[in-house]
């Protein structure tokens, strides 16, 4: 196989039951120049299997295992690490693409001479049913200060160009490692340009780590100041906009 246009980057943790709907969404891609690098954070159900067995059907798929349950920040790392495409894509295990999502990101990424990008996208519940919900990302760049205060890059829908701006990694955490990554991106002075269209879905589980909002804006707080660095006074700042815009996100 000639070099990949994208790489398509998954942690997988006990993603049995939504996996194989995952991969029909990224089976079914217009664009088919893709290699999907998946690697499983020691699951105990039957996840590493059930990727292996379609990796044999499908040898664009890459399948690894981390020696051990390490966190999605580490299993994504492998795959980036790993990753030979031009265009590295974020999927996770449970969430599912359109057909022409990498088709018309690629194609907008390249019209604009983008290095990062990230679009609109929508929600599904656990059984898939689509919920009539869009989030809808800005009509302007986004720059470090702006990702601050609206967290409005989903990992499903951000992609980079490797070739342009190098590979980046996720910092060792336990939650909040990719929007870590996002950030780091553009603190080294790039901007992510938002393409307003729904080419993803987001799938609402049931007690993720994302779901309960109120408890998130103390992590958050937490976060600026211990990971970005931020002062007190400015991580408040950025945490009240933080939390302000995820309550418009969620229930307005």
């Amino acid at each position: 196989m000639s070099k990949p246009i994208v790489s398509i980057i998954t942690p997988v943790y006990n993603a049995a039951r939504f996996i194989e709907e995952t991969y029909d969404s990224v089976k079914n891609q217009i664009l088919q120049e893709w290699e999907w690098v998946l690697v499983d954070d020691q699951s105990t159900d039957d996840s590493f299997q059930l990727l292996l067995e379609l990796s044999v059907k499908d040898q664009r798929l890459k399948v690894h295992q981390l020696p051990e349950n390490s966190g999605s920040g580490p299993a994504r790392n492998l795959a980036i690490d790993l990753a030979q495409g031009t265009y590295l894509a974020f999927l996770d295990s449970d969430d599912i693409w359109t057909e022409n999502k990498l088709s018309r990101h690629v194609s907008f990424m390249e019209k604009h001479q983008a290095a990062f990008s990230h679009t609109s996208y929508g929600f599904m519940n656990e059984a898939g049913e689509v919920i009539n919900q869009t989030y809808h990302v800005s009509n302007k760049p986004v720059t470090y200060k702006d990702l601050l205060k609206r967290t409005e890059i989903s990992c499903l829908t951000a992609m980079y160009n490797q070739d342009l701006i190098g590979k980046y990694y996720m910092p060792d955490l336990r939650r909040k490692q990719d929007y870590a990554l996002w950030l780091s991106i553009l603190k080294a002075g790039h901007h992510a340009i938002p393409l307003d269209e729904e080419l993803a879905f987001y799938r609402q589980v049931k007690g993720s780590a994302t779901n309960n909002k109120f408890k998130l804006i103390i992590k958050h707080l937490k976060f600026l100041r211990e990971v970005e660095g931020l002062s007190v006074l400015h991580s408040l700042y950025f945490s009240f906009h933080w939390g302000i815009n995820g309550v418009k996100k969620y229930y307005l």
